[in-house]
């Protein structure tokens, strides 16, 4: 079960990568999200759905195994995020690009709400704010979209 955990969590050793894993996570990521996208919406969430959930176990695990509270090897909670902005616009290069961007910047930078989210603490508080950060980042991807038009 923990050797699980530690695949999942650090997302098949991505996590483990030098310098800047939470980018490598979300980069990694973005090949995830375009195939995802080609199944279907209700494909998408599940997935994305039973992922955060088996994120936070993953990730709840591996920080109290480490002990560390949010350890920068787990990157799962980036892999959710990054599906996440996906849900308000479709994964073109484009997209794809200032996807990531806007969402490494929300997820650094954390503002509210996401850093209320990273209060839960445990797995739920690593999972959760890389979600809401991405919900700002799909958010403001849209919301670009829509005044460009």
């Amino acid at each position: 079960m923990e050797l699980l955990a530690k695949l999942l969590a650090t997302w098949f050793f991505v996590g483990l990568l030098p310098k800047a894993p939470g980018t490598w996570g979300s980069a990694a990521a973005l090949p995830l999200a375009w195939a995802l996208w080609k199944l279907g919406p209700l494909f998408y969430a599940a997935f994305t759905a039973l992922l955060f959930l088996l994120g936070t176990w993953a990730s709840g695990l591996y920080a109290e195994r480490s002990k560390k509270e949010d350890p920068d090897e787990v990157v799962v909670d980036e892999v959710v995020g990054i599906l996440t902005v996906f849900f308000f616009v479709q994964p073109t290069p484009v997209n794809l690009l200032f996807g990531l961007l806007l969402f490494r910047f929300f997820d650094v930078l954390k503002p509210p709400p996401v850093s209320w989210f990273e209060k839960l603490g445990g797995g739920w508080g690593i999972m959760a704010d890389d979600a809401a950060a991405g919900v700002l980042a799909g958010l403001v991807l849209y919301s670009f979209q829509l005044l460009w038009k």
